[in-house]
Parts: C-alpha cells; structure tokens; sequence
C-alpha cells in the first residue's frame, strides 16, 4: 500500500477523532449547563421559598409575642388592681383601728381625770374624818371629865369584871361538863366489870375445836415435814394449835368464816382418812361452798322469822354472811333480827306499818357484812345496797339516819333508831374489847395487803404473827427479804401493839399438769 494512502488514512482517523472529541465535549458541556441552569432556577425556588416561609414565621412569632405581652399586661393590671383593693381594705383597718384608739384612749384619759377627782375628794374627807375624830375625842373628854388614859383603864375594868363573869360561867359549865362525864365513866366502869366477867368471851369467838377420833389423827394431820398443815393453814387463813390437849385440834382465827371453812373441811378429811394437800384443797374448796350455801340459808332464815319478804336474794345473802359478824362482841344478824322485832313492836304501838318498821329494822346495819371489803362506812354502804336492789325511800332513809348521821324524814326512821339503841346499849349485850381486837387484825391484813406482789395474807396466833403469801412472779427471793422489812417498818407506824409481831413471808413456785 502506498505511504500516501496510509498517511491519508491515518490523517483521516485523527481528524475524525479529534472531531467525535470535540463533538462529545461541546455536548456535554451543553448538557452540564444545561444542568447548572436548571439547579439555578431550583435553588432560587427554594430560595424564594424559605423566604416566603420566613416572613410567615417572623410574622407569626411577631403575632404570639403581641399576644404574650398584651396577656401579661393584662395579668400585670388585674394584679395590680387586686393590690390597690387590698392596699385600700388595709387602709381602711388602720384608719378604723386609729379612731378606736383615740376614742379609747379619749376613754382613758377621762377615767384619769375622774380618778384623780376622786382622789382629790377623797383626800379631802380623809382629812375632815380625821378632824371630826379629834373634835370626837375632845368632846368625848370635856363631856366625860376623863382623859384618853382614864377613859382606857375605865374600859379595861369593865372588860376585866366582864371576863370575871364569863369565867364564873364557863367554870360553872365546866363543873357540869365533869358530872355528866363523872356519870358516862361511871358507866364505862360498869360495862368494863361486865367484860371481865366474861373473860372467854374472846376465846370463845376466835377459836373452834374440832374433836379427832385419837391422838394419832394429830400426826396425820400435821403431815411429813409438816405440809398438811401448812397447805391447810394457806389455804383458810386459820391456825391450827396442836398441842397436848388430847383428842382435838383448837383452829384459831379472828375472822368466823374462814374458821368455818377449816373447821369443815378437816372434818372431812378426819373422817375421810386421805389427807394429804391435794385433797386438802378439794375439801376446803367443798366447805367453801357448804358455808356459801349456810350463809345463805340463814339469811332465809332470819327473814322468814323476822316475818319479812320480797327482799333481793343478794341482800338475803348478805344477811346470813352477818351471823359471822360481830359489833362489840355483838353478833350482826342477832343484833338486826332483835332490831327488826323491836322495831315492829313500836310501830304497832304508835299505829305505823309494822311490815315496813321490821323491814327497815333488818336491813339497818347490811353494810356491816362487806364494810370490810368496801371502803366507806358500813352506813354508807348500807345506802349504797339499798339503792341499788331497789329498796323504798323509807328503808334507805331509816338505814342512813339510825346513827343520827342524817336527819330522819319518817317515824319509821325514828324506830329504828330507838331500837338499835335498846338492843345495843342493853347490859352485857357488847364489849368493846373484841372489837378492838378483831379490827386490829383486819388493819394488820389491810396493811400488807397493800404491798405490790402480795397475793393474800393472814393475820394468825391472836395477831402475833402476820403470813403472807406472795406471787412468785412478781417477787424474788431477794425481794422477799426487802419485802417483810417494808412490812414490819409499816406495822410498826401504823400500828399500837403489845409486843411483837413475827412477819412470815412465804414464796411458793407450783407447777401443774395432767396425765392423759
């Protein structure tokens, strides 16, 4: 091939790719500005758009921030009025409170003023009362002839002859005073012969016997180591003597039912044979009952003799539990039949209800039967009862006034009354010495029986020995120790006493169960 053809060839191809270069270039650069001309149109779009936006929200927040502040001034200004209100009310308070105080204070000032007027005027006829005195006194003088001194000893001699009568009086009252006591001792002389001629009387209503079949019973009874008769004498509150006197155990003790219920209970252990603690307790639980029962019966009976009915079965009860009580050796049921019959009779002679008169007569001294269980006088707590199981007015009446306490309010009061008297003051019916004893023993139990720990206590061997039984819970064996000094010390204070009295403090653990 020749060389020209092939330059030509070659020279052809160059032209021709510079030209599809040239042709490719200038149409992608039409096409790139092309583009560069459609993203400008977009971007000022876009452009116009958020300005358009912009304006809008400019506005808008513009529109909210008015709206804001014309709220808050609005808030601001209904504050504001408020303020103004309260800030007038306040003034108004204050300027009231200010026309207060200067009415008060125009009050003040004239009360001053007055005062001291009456001050004034009071001065003044403090100094003419003075004069008037002393002119008194002068004209008293010129009148009388006597000076201040003469008139003085004057007085006092009258006074003295004054004083000279009135003692001649009072020794004369007092000269009568001694005979009506001459006379009340000689009385005393008369019932203090009566009480010693009847010495057993304190023996015999403070200790019972009980009779045993022979002397061997006495060892039974005393038990090993002696824990029969301690369990016995715990349970009932007596002590048991047990001494040379054949064939019987003397049971000693101030209070009738507690000797009672012993005296049942070793009879029946006598006669049972089995005696031993346990059985102790089922037996005096069992004579417990048994006088519970007897009380009651002679309550019975005392009514049913007295001729009395309806009357509450409690006050019934509380009428038997009175055949254990006495009143200067005087037994309390004995003495409230006697009343009640007494009482009748003068009813019927004076024209009264007789059923009435015996009635208040046996219920005179009911409280007698728990006044020492009850704080107060067996009056008052003889109201109390009556009151409360619905006795009529007249009973009460006549049971609060038969010691002259209260005025009476009917004849039938006044009955009674006279006929307590009869029964109590007739010769040989009280002596004042077991009385005395027997309230010496209770004040004993009462004064242990106030200890923190005391379960029970009891008054033994004619008030020379006080036991008392403690809980073993509440008192150690330390504490025991304290416990009978604090007694002793408060029996010594509380107390007149011959001799001495043993304190016997017992703690006791006991434990129980059954076998199944």
């Amino acid at each position: 091939m020749p060389i020209s053809i092939i330059i030509a060839v070659v020279v052809t191809l160059v032209i021709a790719v510079s030209i599809t270069y040239f042709a490719t270039v200038s149409k992608l650069k039409n096409d790139a500005n092309s583009k560069i001309g459609n993203a400008d149109a977009k971007a000022r779009e876009i452009i116009d758009d958020a300005l358009k936006t912009a304006e809008t929200k400019k506005k808008e927040a513009l529109l909210e921030v008015k709206e804001e502040s014309i709220r808050t001034k609005n808030e601001l200004e209904k504050e504001t009025k408020e303020r103004r209100a309260e800030l007038q009310r306040y003034e108004k308070r204050v300027l009231s409170k200010e026309e207060t105080l200067e009415k008060r204070s125009e009050a003040i000032e004239q009360r001053e003023a007055a005062f001291t007027a009456k001050e004034d005027a009071i001065r003044q006829r403090e100094a003419k009362v003075e004069e008037l005195s002393k002119q008194r006194v002068q004209e008293l003088e010129r009148i009388s002839g006597l000076t201040s001194e003469q008139a003085k000893d004057y007085l006092l001699k009258t006074v003295e002859d004054d004083v000279k009568h009135d003692t001649a009086r009072l020794v004369k009252e007092l000269e009568n005073q001694a005979k009506e006591d001459a006379d009340k001792k000689a009385k005393e002389y008369v019932v203090t012969a009566i009480q010693r001629c009847a010495a057993d009387h304190v023996a015999e209503t403070t200790i019972s016997v009980v009779q045993l079949p022979s002397d061997e019973m006495k060892g039974r009874i005393i038990g090993r180591e002696g824990r029969n008769i301690r369990t016995l004498e715990t349970l009932t509150g007596v002590e048991l003597i047990i001494d040379d006197t054949p064939e019987a155990v003397v049971l000693s003790g101030f209070d009738p039912i507690r000797r009672e219920v012993a005296r049942i209970a070793l009879e029946r252990l006598i006669v049972d044979g089995r005696i031993h603690p346990a059985r102790i307790e089922e037996m005096v639980e069992k004579a417990q009952k048994e006088v519970e029962s007897m009380i009651r019966e002679e309550g019975e009976a005392a009514a049913l003799e007295v001729g009395v009915h309806g009357i509450h079965p409690e006050l019934i009860r509380l009428l038997g539990r009175m055949k254990f009580r006495t009143s200067y050796g005087q037994n309390a049921l004995k003495h409230s039949i006697e009343v009640a019959q007494l009482s009748g009779l003068l009813a019927g002679e004076i024209g009264l209800d007789v059923r009435i008169a015996k009635r208040a007569g046996l219920l005179h001294d009911i409280g007698k039967s728990i006044d020492h269980d009850v704080e107060g006088s067996h009056i008052q707590i003889g109201v109390d009862l009556c009151r409360k199981y619905k006795e009529s007015p007249t009973i009460i009446n006549a049971v609060e006034s038969h010691h002259g306490d209260v005025e009476p309010e009917t004849l039938i009061a006044c009955v009674v009354q006279a006929a307590d008297t009869i029964s109590a003051a007739r010769p040989g019916a009280r002596r004042e010495t077991l009385e005395t004893y027997t309230n010496r023993l209770k004040q004993l139990e009462d004064i242990t029986n106030q200890f923190k720990g005391v379960d029970k206590s009891f008054a033994i061997q004619a008030g020379r020995e006080i036991r008392v039984m403690v809980v073993p819970e509440q008192v150690s064996d330390d504490d025991m120790v304290l416990l009978a000094r604090d007694i002793s010390k408060q029996i010594e204070y509380e107390l007149e006493y011959p001799g001495q009295i043993k304190v016997n403090v017992i703690r006791e653990s006991r434990v129980t169960d059954y076998a199944k």
